[in-house]
């Protein structure tokens, strides 16, 4: 509490001007990598109510305000210092070079200063190693989580209490979250956007910064794998069609006769190109097709299965309880305000 009150004391205005909007605040640190912050800013700026109001309000914070130092040979001057931190809904931990390239497994004090302002109950993400400085500050014990591949084994050494996945392109753990390398920042903001406002808005952001809507936290950040021969045909085709047939019973048989390649070749092809099995990504694309109708329909719950391929509403309620631990109609409730009107589902 003490450092709570100091932290506020130190502005004079609030960090935060849109009253009743989601407040984020990006912590940066010098080293930071300049696309971590521009995606934050850029993804979170874009999501917008139906009335077409922005419903983020995001600011850059620092430890110490001043000139930060990049990856790169720009420097950005930042004003706002860990008070921001204290007024924030949510808070996100960009990387910085010096995650790389330090040992150390304590916090600079201006940075653990800074966390201990953070309100009870902020939700806290991290963004590439931005994990290191979470697990320093003890907020990933007996949590999973996931940094860049190569820093992976590094963190799991280091912090032995965190349940490093060094393939998860993000980790949801309700109020704390990380992510894989830069560029998986994208999928855990539309990710936290999606949780938020649901798939619409965050499809709509995606749409508007022309990146992929969804990539399951669990796809593989990395698949080493030969680069192809240009005549060499890929799975394209058939995941295109896939997604318009996901209503029909799909077999991978089907799918390879699409791309004229043995089930077999089809298979290996597969997973080497998006990291799961074919059948894996089934099911994950039809989890996002019920997601969508449950979010944006009426349809009842076995109409959604069907039109997912599920076939029955018993198949849905339970991919659906594997894959996000509730059921249809309390995931509808969440996002529609609508009472779970079937117990079983």
């Amino acid at each position: 509490m003490d450092n709570l009150c100091k932290n506020r004391a130190m502005s004079s205005s609030a960090a935060f001007t849109h009253p009743g909007r989601h407040r984020v605040a990006v912590l940066v640190r010098h080293g930071m990598l300049v696309m971590e912050l521009g995606i934050v800013q850029r993804l979170f700026g874009q999501a917008r109510s139906a009335a077409g109001e922005p419903l983020y309000e995001v600011v850059t914070c620092t430890p110490e305000p001043g000139p930060v130092r990049t990856d790169s040979d720009v420097v950005i001057p930042v004003h706002r210092g860990p008070e921001a931190l204290a007024e924030a809904d949510t808070v996100i931990v960009s990387a910085s070079m010096a995650d790389y390239e330090s040992a150390a497994c304590e916090l600079a004090p201006p940075v653990r200063t800074a966390l201990a302002g953070i309100r009870e109950g902020t939700r806290i993400a991290s963004i590439c190693t931005g994990a290191f400085v979470l697990a320093a500050a003890g907020l990933l014990d007996g949590r999973p989580a996931t940094t860049h591949w190569q820093s992976a084994a590094d963190l799991q050494e280091r912090f032995p209490k965190v349940d490093v996945d060094p393939c998860a392109l993000y980790t949801d753990d309700g109020d704390v979250l990380t992510s894989a390398g830069v560029a998986s920042g994208i999928d855990l903001v539309l990710h936290m956007i999606r949780r938020d406002h649901g798939t619409a808005v965050a499809n709509e952001v995606a749409r508007g910064t022309v990146v992929s809507p969804h990539r399951e936290g669990g796809q593989a950040q990395f698949v080493r794998r030969p680069v192809l021969e240009p005549r060499t045909s890929s799975t394209k085709a058939a995941r295109a069609w896939a997604l318009d047939n996901l209503h029909r019973p799909l077999t991978l048989r089907e799918l390879a006769a699409r791309e004229s390649m043995s089930t077999r070749t089809f298979t290996r092809r597969f997973r080497e190109e998006v990291g799961v099995s074919a059948l894996q990504w089934l099911t994950q694309q039809r989890i996002e097709r019920a997601r969508q109708l449950l979010e944006e329909s009426a349809l009842p719950v076995d109409r959604v299965a069907t039109e997912a391929g599920f076939g029955t509403g018993a198949s849905l309620r339970q991919h659906f309880q594997a894959a996000l631990g509730v059921s249809p109609s309390a995931y509808r409730s969440t996002f529609r305000g609508e009472p779970a009107a079937q117990p079983g589902y």
